[in-house]
């Protein structure tokens, strides 16, 4: 029984799927088109969900704000990655407590002769609100500019932690400094509703996810994480 078509390898040539099989004399090859080599490690694969492969080492050089953070459509990737652990709300507490004491006590006692002690049996509404007004523009500058500066109070020091802008982790210089002191200072001057919403930004940090950030934190895109 013949055939038309010898089966691979009667000629006498190796198939051409044949590893060893050797370039025609004087010529070579033809080149594959790009893309179509047949090595596994030629290029990367592209990440889940479509987009550009993540840079070396990945981290915290990424932005949180930028696309699609959370990964995509085939998992969630974690928003914590790279960056510094996160400060611990205790420590973010008792940092406030030293910072508040540190810049309280001068003032009081630098203070004290001009708007006397707090008394709770006098009416000098006008006094009170005065050394109020004080003490939080006292505050508002005195953590602007340690933020700005170094991203940490004297307060934050002492727990081992800071401020770093969301994005890359750098102190919170110029304006990001300002507006997070600001948030949490300024409002303390309008009666009821400022103490209000001082209480839910503190407590905002308690319940926010993933970067535990308090309304202040979210005002000036900053986090507090743990120093070396």
């Amino acid at each position: 029984m013949s055939t038309d078509h010898p089966p691979p390898g009667a000629s006498g040539e190796p198939p051409e799927n044949d590893p060893f099989r050797k370039p025609p004399p004087g010529g070579s090859e033809p080149t594959p088109p790009p893309g179509a080599s047949g090595s596994p490690y030629d290029s990367a694969p592209p990440p889940p969900g479509g987009g550009a492969p993540p840079p070396p080492g990945g981290g915290y050089a990424s932005h949180p704000y930028g696309e699609n953070p959370y990964g995509g459509a085939q998992g969630a990737g974690d928003p914590l990655a790279g960056m510094p652990p996160l400060a611990s709300r205790g420590r973010r507490l008792v940092a406030r407590i030293i910072d508040w004491l540190v810049v309280g006590i001068p003032l009081t006692l630098i203070t004290a002769p001009f708007f006397g002690t707090f008394d709770w049996n006098t009416d000098d509404t006008g006094g009170q609100w005065g050394q109020g007004l004080l003490y939080v523009l006292v505050y508002l500058v005195y953590e602007g500019l340690m933020l700005t500066s170094r991203g940490q109070t004297l307060g934050k020091m002492a727990m081992k932690i800071r401020v770093g802008m969301l994005e890359n982790g750098a102190v919170p210089a110029g304006s990001p400094g300002w507006t997070r002191a600001a948030v949490y200072s300024l409002p303390n001057l309008v009666p009821c509703i400022g103490t209000l919403f001082w209480l839910v930004n503190v407590l905002y940090c308690t319940w926010d996810k993933p970067y535990q950030q308090c309304v202040h934190d979210k005002a000036a895109k900053t986090v507090v994480v743990a120093s070396t």
